[in-house]
């Protein structure tokens, strides 16, 4: 292995705070254990970086994208999609939102852009709209309010889950719009929604801040419209086909053997 320009392996134990070692450089720059003790170290702080980046994502059990049935939608802009995985709306600060019917791979889509966010290190906190919303609403005081609301605003990139399975007072679009808001032009914001932007006013009856807060969602925001039906009924209906045939196989006589 080739080994490392003095420099460079300076510069990197001083990004690892290896105080003891910089100390005594003069003395152990040329020692042959130096660069893999280094690399070792790097290595080791990484994992647990992203260990502990998975960890605060809150991304729970998902599909991964190898298993997608891209020939299930019946409209989908695959390529659009393929593009979002090389993460450049993240450099530009911009947002995704995946619109579509229930279960047809939306979900799925915003938890691996997550998950391959939290691979190129990047942070991220996955959670429902509803989650969200409730646990913003149940703060008792300004204090608390503000603090809840940076742990929604810290992470590079936010992706927020099924809105527009249930309707929420007005107060509810004020604190979306609030998160919206001071995530804008900052950072990444990837939404989930069954349901066209036109219908967010049932999602949020009577808030006045609804169609400022789709405005500054959907500027500079790459927008995946997803039709079709339901992927988990179908593989509902598949499951129950699989069991029927399997219990018409036990039932059915076997073949006498003859001697």
């Amino acid at each position: 292995m080739k080994t490392p320009p003095i420099d460079s392996l300076r510069e990197r134990a001083y990004r690892l705070g290896l105080w003891g070692v910089l100390a005594r450089w003069d003395e152990l720059a040329d020692a042959a254990w130096l660069a893999e003790l280094i690399a070792v170290e790097e290595d080791e702080r990484q994992r647990r970086s992203l260990e502990r980046r998975i960890q605060n994502a809150k991304l729970k059990r998902f599909k991964p994208m190898a298993d997608f049935d891209w020939s299930w939608p019946t409209k989908i802009d695959r390529a659009l999609v393929e593009e979002l995985f090389t993460l450049q709306f993240l450099e530009e600060r911009a947002n995704v939102v995946l619109v579509g019917p229930n279960s047809v791979g939306k979900t799925t889509i915003a938890k691996n852009l997550a998950h391959q966010a939290l691979l190129r290190g990047h942070t991220v906190r996955c959670v429902s709209a509803s989650e969200m919303l409730n646990d913003l609403a149940a703060q008792d005081s300004a204090a608390t309010l503000r603090n809840r609301i940076a742990r929604y605003c810290r992470p590079a990139l936010l992706v927020i889950d099924e809105v527009g399975y249930l309707s929420y007072a007005h107060r509810h679009a004020d604190l979306l719009f609030e998160i919206v808001t001071r995530r804008y032009e900052e950072r990444s914001t990837i939404v989930t929604t069954n349901k066209p932007f036109s219908e967010w006013n049932e999602v949020f009856p009577n808030a006045s801040c609804v169609v400022t807060l789709v405005d500054r969602l959907i500027h500079r925001a790459e927008i995946v419209a997803i039709e079709g039906g339901s992927y988990r009924f179908k593989e509902a209906k598949e499951r129950a086909a699989r069991k029927k045939d399997a219990k018409a196989s036990a039932m059915k006589p076997s073949k006498p053997t003859h001697r």
